[in-house]
């Protein structure tokens, strides 16, 4: 999965948020929409589209949704 389609299927996730806001310099917690429920979708959709686990602690110690689709290829 390219970084294109991995922040796709990030701005998914948010119900309220423009597509257009999320590139891969987005720092996500930054948004008005983020929070735990997001955060839980989020980590859901990284098991079912990579089969790997996120925890809360990953989340917190990224900050672009571009760290976050490198700290999931490492995993």
């Amino acid at each position: 999965m390219t970084l294109e389609e991995f922040i796709k299927l990030f701005a998914a996730e948010f119900d309220n948020t423009a597509e257009d806001v999320f590139t891969a310099k987005t720092n996500y917690k930054s948004l008005d929409e983020w929070s735990s429920l997001v955060a839980l979708s989020i980590i859901s959709m990284v098991d079912e589209e990579f089969d790997k686990r996120l925890t809360g602690a990953d989340l917190r110690s990224m900050d672009t949704i571009e760290d976050l689709y490198n700290l999931i290829l490492t995993k």
